[in-house]
């Protein structure tokens, strides 16, 4: 069966994420990629005629993507946060980050590279931020259900965590012995507890 000009185009982003994930964006020409998909010369060029319009069709495919991964359904989270609070919070979040760091490897070392790249262009800044996007709006809804006071700067703090995990999981110091699953579900209920707990008022008045 003849492949398509769409399944085309979804190969060559694929193995651009790869080549990405591999050998950082010096590595990723169209050449690189032609060899690398097993595609003959020139096919990448014929759908990306710059490399800019490579690398954006590489992020492009990575925010598809991440469009499945913040489904709260396809998550498993659910309707109604009081059905399992914040211990079943904990264990999806640990699920995320455990399947991020240790079998989605690739697609996440080649998103840091392209959050990297998007700060000096700025039409992939516009993508970029739409994929950050989707997971603020997530966190937002999940702590709003958890009872967080401030839902949007408590899912800020949670995605920052989250990300400075992956990080330093992946590329960090943490790289060595990245963190278990039970780690991890230990360390999301651990910072859930102490991002929901109510704020110590005798610090902000004064009276300590």
């Amino acid at each position: 069966m003849p492949e398509s000009s769409s399944q085309r185009v979804d190969l060559i982003a694929r193995t651009a994420v790869h080549l990405i994930a591999s050998r950082g964006l010096r590595g990723l020409t169209h050449r690189a990629v032609d060899e690398a998909a097993g595609l003959p010369p020139g096919s990448t060029s014929y759908h990306a005629r710059t490399r800019a319009r490579l690398i954006e069709i590489a992020l492009l495919h990575l925010a598809d993507e991440g469009a499945a991964l913040t489904d709260p359904v396809a998550l498993g989270v659910p309707a109604s946060l009081t059905s399992g609070g914040l211990d079943t919070m904990a264990r999806l979040i640990a699920d995320y980050l455990h399947t991020t760091i240790h079998e989605d490897t690739e697609r996440s070392l080649a998103r840091f590279e392209l959050a990297l790249e998007a700060n000096r262009r700025p039409e992939l800044r516009a993508v970029y931020d739409g994929l950050g996007r989707r997971f603020q709006t997530l966190a937002t809804a999940v702590l709003r259900g958890l009872g967080s006071p401030d839902p949007q700067r408590h899912a800020r703090a949670l995605i920052a965590w989250s990300e400075g995990m992956v990080f330093d999981s992946l590329a960090g110091s943490g790289a060595a012995r990245p963190p278990s699953h039970d780690e991890l579900r230990t360390d999301a209920a651990e910072f859930l507890r102490a991002l929901l707990a109510p704020a110590d008022t005798s610090v902000a008045d004064g009276t300590r």
